[in-house]
């Protein structure tokens, strides 16, 4: 496989692009004074990310309104290999970041919420489903009470700065598996890379009907687990992604995509994610192993 290496190249802008319905889009300020840092090499054939976690563009005004913590510095360090290969079965996520986006911000699907605040529930609310104000802001993102900000959906700042506005396939990140993580607009046809882009659909639905226990009501999003997958419902499979030719694996690869509907960031790895991803009771993000601060969900 080819690969072509991307250079991140810190640059501020102003997203247009609104929040996700259901979630408060907070006006946007500048980042912190902190610069921003990010380096990705190749070592011993893995992909090596460090980073301070600090974002390239505007954010929500933090700490604000559902969330009290502020933006703060991070020591990221993070290891994909480079040559991944499809596991056997995928690995669901968990309450691990999903992967790290090419300028150094984490990638982090989950919220820990659950209905009454009681994990053992099985009902977990969807950061982005609006069921609980978590001081969201208009990149989709807020932050840890380590200070650490990161991402819940798609990154519209990051998203604009590398298509130039433009429909364009764009590189965003790594998962902790190694395969590549797109932008949402795909080529048409899987395996012709210069066939018309098409912004990219999930294959996950809302359930049909009433919620069988726990909160009641119907299926609407507010849940994790009001929504399931349907295979062939849309352009991608269970893990958010497909196999094909993409600008940078022109002989083809297997990538997510990041959508704009559930689950916006994939919740399972196709492949086997690294140890330095994997978030255990007690640790925070930035790698496996830092203790979490006490505060509110992230």
């Amino acid at each position: 496989m080819k690969f072509r290496l991307l250079v991140v190249i810190p640059f501020v802008v102003v997203s247009s692009l609104p929040g996700h319905p259901g979630h408060e889009a907070l006006s946007t300020v500048p980042p912190p004074a902190t610069a921003p840092e990010v380096k990705i090499t190749v070592e011993n054939g893995q992909r090596v990310i460090r980073a301070n976690g600090i974002p390239d563009h505007p954010t929500g005004p933090f700490p604000g309104r559902g969330n009290p913590n502020a933006i703060a510095p991070q020591r990221h360090e993070f290891r994909v290999s480079a040559r991944p290969q499809p596991a056997a079965t995928p690995t669901p996520t968990g309450m691990s970041p999903f992967g790290i986006a090419v300028n150094g911000v984490l990638l982090d699907p989950a919220a820990a919420e659950w209905w009454r605040d009681d994990r053992n529930s099985g009902w977990q609310y969807e950061a982005l489903g609006g069921g609980r104000n978590l001081g969201i802001d208009a990149e989709h993102a807020h932050v840890q009470p380590t200070g650490a900000y990161h991402y819940h959906g798609l990154p519209a700042a990051l998203l604009a700065r590398l298509t130039a506005g433009e429909k364009r396939m764009v590189l965003l990140g790594w998962a902790a598996d190694g395969f590549p993580i797109y932008g949402p607009w795909i080529p048409g046809e899987a395996g012709n890379l210069t066939s018309p882009l098409r912004r990219a659909t999930s294959s996950y639905r809302l359930k049909p009907g009433q919620r069988d226990g726990g909160p009641g009501g119907a299926h609407d999003g507010t849940y994790v687990q009001d929504w399931t997958y349907v295979a062939g419902a849309g352009d991608l499979d269970a893990a958010n992604g497909r196999t094909g030719p993409t600008p940078e694996y022109p002989d083809g690869t297997y990538y997510y995509v990041l959508t704009d509907d559930f689950p916006f960031i994939p919740r399972q790895w196709r492949g086997t994610p690294d140890e330095s991803f994997i978030r255990r009771p007690g640790a925070g993000g930035g790698g496996a192993g830092k203790k979490k601060k006490q505060g509110p969900p992230r």
